[in-house]
C-alpha cells in the first residue's frame, strides 16, 4: 500500500473565534454618505447555510482609488481602509457597511474582491463580486473585463452581485450546482 498525500492543515474552527474584531465589517460608520450595505449567504455544496465562516472584502473607494492607509484594523469613522471582515451568523449571512467601490481605470468593471475562511478549507477561497450593470456602460464594462471574459458564460453570474435597497447581495456557494467561481492566486 502507497501511502498518499493528505492536507497538512485546514483552517479552523479557530478562525470564528479569533479573527473578527469591534467594527471589523463597518468600513464605514452608521450615518456616513454614500454608506452602502454588501451581504449574504455562505451556501455549501448542499445548499445549507455556513455558520462559521469568515469572509473579508478588499476594494476600492467611490472614486476607484486604491486604500494605502496604514493599519487594516484602523476604525475611526473617517479613515477608508478598504478592508473589513465579518463572521456568518447561524444562517451563515455575512454583512458589511461599505461604500461603493469604484473603477480601478476609467469605463472598468467594478467590484469587491472576497476572500472565505471555513472549517474544512485547506486554504482560502477567493472571488470577485461585481457590480450589477447599470445603464449601457455599466454592460459594457462588465462584457470587457478580462476575469469574466475568460469565465465560462453561464458560471459568470456567479461573479455578479444583485443590487437590493440598501445595496449589494452576493451569495457564495462553496460547490454543486451555481458554484460560485473561485480564483487562483499564487501570492502569499
Amino acid at each position: 500500500m502507497t501511502p498518499t498525500p493528505t492536507p497538512g492543515q485546514t483552517v479552523g474552527p479557530f478562525f470564528h473565534f479569533a479573527l473578527p474584531y469591534d467594527g471589523s465589517a463597518d468600513l464605514v460608520p452608521s450615518g456616513h454618505p454614500g454608506r452602502v450595505r454588501l451581504h449574504g449567504q455562505v451556501l455549501d455544496g448542499a445548499g445549507d447555510p455556513v455558520p462559521d465562516a469568515v469572509v473579508e472584502v478588499w476594494q476600492t473607494d467611490p472614486a476607484g482609488r486604491v486604500p494605502q492607509e496604514p493599519g487594516s484594523l484602523h476604525r475611526d469613522g473617517w479613515v477608508f481602509t478598504g478592508w473589513g471582515r465579518a463572521a456568518t451568523d447561524r444562517t451563515g449571512r455575512y454583512s458589511f457597511s461599505t461604500l461603493t467601490p469604484g473603477p480601478v481605470v476609467p469605463g472598468a468593471a467594478p467590484y469587491f474582491a472576497l476572500c472565505l475562511l471555513g472549517r474544512g478549507l485547506t486554504d482560502r477561497l477567493l472571488t470577485r463580486a461585481y457590480l450589477p450593470a447599470s445603464g449601457p456602460e455599466g454592460s459594457a464594462a462588465l462584457a470587457a473585463d478580462p476575469l469574466l471574459a475568460a469565465v465560462e458564460p453561464g458560471r459568470r453570474e456567479t461573479l455578479v452581485a444583485r443590487r437590493d435597497r440598501d445595496g449589494y447581495v452576493f451569495d457564495v456557494r462553496l460547490q454543486g450546482e451555481g458554484e460560485t467561481v473561485f480564483l487562483r492566486h499564487d501570492a502569499r
